[in-house]
């Protein structure tokens, strides 16, 4: 039951998180007067749909999305260009030009996306992407400075009363010295110590053997205790005490830098896609095991979100708050992951349409300098080919990625 909420919470972030995608590209949009006929969440029936001003709002029974429909995606063909193919059809950029017009309503043909200038169609297709790079950080912020993370205290939890050492089981020198759950560390042989580390260190550098000074603050007063140190079965010089948590929010900068890492760290696996996806499918009908850091499908996020909730324990997460900021770093991941994806310049993507107006825009600016004729928009279906051929390896990626995370998963154990 408690995977399930874990896989919930992820739909539902994910959701949430297309549909705000699209609300990044519809509101420029209506902004520079492009028609947006619809906005859906969701794909099939209707399971509410409301018509505000010129756009219809739609939930639909398919959760599997969303989309945004804008008219006039692509321009009327220039004179001279081929609109048939040697068997006397219509060419898919041409099929793609009328079906393109069929859906402007008569009179609003002003109001055609194709239309725009270059910069604003960029700042149209921009806003989905930019919209999810947008979540990814305030889901950074609200994670590392709003939830923070679990810290070591200078609080004591737990003295057990004995130990383990290189020696065997022992009297805990903590224990024996009068050291109790719930006193607070202040010094070590004087020197303040400002953190659990810095007794950890403190403690550390006490020669065998050699007894020192533990100040604890207890009741409101300050207590001196005598301890021994001794060599913990692991090696390290121990006192035998355990550190309560708190939790300790992160500043702006520390968000910046790890948003910046999250960025890197994304584009370079989108960089090595392809390889990461042979390698993905190669472990399936092999026993190659699968890169725990590799790419993941919708699936595999929802399989380790169960881990997250259905076992915390198990991996180390101390309460519920914990929980909730691993659920938060993985929708901040995934946003992050949707805004580098969709800036890969080949259409369908949003950075295929992104470069069409950046090329557009070029050779309207170099006309423009020579003194020629304005070339007007760019012909952005001739690429309809290749937006069916780029579609198609998507779809392909998508199912061998999800195939992999149902028989083959990544754990985060």
């Amino acid at each position: 039951m408690g995977s399930i909420v874990g896989i919930v919470v992820i739909i539902v972030g994910i959701l949430a998180s297309v549909a705000l995608h699209e609300v990044g590209h519809m509101l420029p949009a209506k902004k520079f007067g492009v028609l947006v006929p619809d906005y859906a969440v969701g794909f099939g029936p209707a399971l509410w749909k409301k018509k505000i001003g010129d756009t219809t709002y739609a939930l639909r029974a398919i959760l599997l999305g969303g989309y945004v429909k804008i008219v006039g995606m692509y321009a009327p063909a220039r004179p001279g260009t081929r609109l048939v193919g040697r068997g006397g059809k219509p060419t898919l950029a041409q099929e793609a030009r009328e079906a393109s017009a069929e859906e402007i309503p008569q009179g609003q043909e002003h109001r055609a996306f194709y239309l725009l200038s270059a910069p604003k169609k960029v700042v149209v297709m921009l806003g989905g992407p930019l919209m999810n790079l947008l979540i990814a950080i305030v889901l950074s912020a609200v994670t590392m400075i709003g939830i923070g993370a679990p810290t070591a205290s200078r609080t004591i939890a737990a003295v057990p009363a004995t130990i383990s050492t290189s020696s065997g089981e022992v009297a805990s020198p903590a224990y024996e010295a009068g050291v109790r759950p719930g006193d607070t560390v202040e010094a070590w042989n004087g020197q303040p110590v400002a953190t659990f580390a810095e007794l950890q260190q403190a403690v550390g550098a006490t020669p065998e053997g050699e007894s020192a000074t533990l100040t604890v603050e207890r009741d409101g007063g300050r207590v001196d205790l005598t301890v021994t140190p001794v060599t913990a079965a692991q090696g390290a010089r121990y006192v035998g005490v355990t550190a309560a948590y708190e939790y300790v929010s992160a500043s702006p900068a520390d968000v910046a830098r790890a948003d910046w890492q999250m960025f890197t760290g994304t584009a370079s696996v989108v960089v090595r896609l392809p390889q990461a996806v042979w390698q993905v499918g190669r472990s399936i009908v092999t026993d190659e095991e699968r890169d725990a850091s590799g790419v993941v499908s919708v699936v595999g996020v929802g399989r380790m979100a169960g881990e997250v909730t259905g076992d915390s324990a198990a991996l180390g997460l101390r309460d519920t708050r914990q929980v909730v900021a691993v659920l938060l770093s993985l929708l901040a991941s995934l946003n992050m992951a949707l805004f580098v994806f969709n800036l890969i310049p080949l259409p369908p993507l949003d950075g295929g349409h992104i470069l069409g107006a950046v090329f557009e825009g070029v050779r309207r600016q170099a006309a423009r300098l020579r003194g020629a004729q304005d070339p007007g928009p760019a012909d952005t279906a001739r690429l309809v080919p290749l937006t069916w051929a780029v579609g198609g390896l998507l779809v392909a990626m998508s199912v061998i990625l999800i195939v992999a995370d149902i028989v083959k998963p990544v754990s985060l154990g």
